[in-house]
């Protein structure tokens, strides 16, 4: 089977997903081509200085995703905390405060189940550490829709229900390591 070559990348983590991204995204080179699109879980009611320490860290531009915001190459988008993030048919950015999906919002599956609409096959789906199921279903999502899926190892990550689910979800997601997830990335 060919795959579409993959037009976008969007990752989901939760607990432990500070030291996770850390081996990923600064590893990845400027001239990366993709847009990578993340949604970590975090508190509503606290301000997010994910996208502010990425971009001090990494050689793509890392920025908090805003509505009708359009994706470009080579752009790290963070969902803001108390937004679903969500990925339109023309490419664009939409935040949605609807209910909580599995006590997160932002989700993950809500992303990457809008992502999986938008780009079918021409997607990477990455699941990476954390302590719920949120993810599983969206992962699925990308599987059906003929995309790329991975998921970090459980063994190696920080909190292994979410990798878990996951796999799960998805039997035949690739199961990686960190590091392997990063020579994944800077080899598409």
């Amino acid at each position: 089977m060919i795959r579409a070559a993959p037009e976008a990348v969007v990752i989901g983590a939760s607990a432990g997903a500070l030291e996770a991204l850390s081996a990923i995204l600064p590893a990845l080179p400027a001239e990366f081509k993709l847009p990578i699109i993340v949604v970590v879980h975090i508190p509503p009611d606290k301000s997010s200085v994910l996208a502010e320490l990425f971009d001090a860290k990494c050689a793509l531009k890392v920025v908090e995703a805003e509505d009708k915001e359009p994706l470009m190459a080579g752009t790290v988008y963070f969902a803001p905390p108390d937004y679903h993030l969500l990925i339109e048919a023309d490419k664009s950015l939409a935040l949605s405060s609807d209910e909580a999906v599995l006590f997160s919002r932002p989700s993950i599956d809500v992303l990457f189940e809008a992502a999986a609409d938008a780009y079918g096959a021409a997607l990477v789906g990455i699941i990476l550490t954390g302590a719920n199921q949120d993810g599983a279903a969206g992962l699925k999502a990308i599987a059906d829709a003929g995309g790329v899926t991975l998921v970090q190892n459980p063994h190696e990550s920080f909190q292994d229900a979410m990798p878990q689910a996951a796999i799960d979800a998805v039997p035949d997601a690739l199961m990686l390591s960190l590091s392997s997830i990063t020579s994944f990335l800077q080899k598409v």
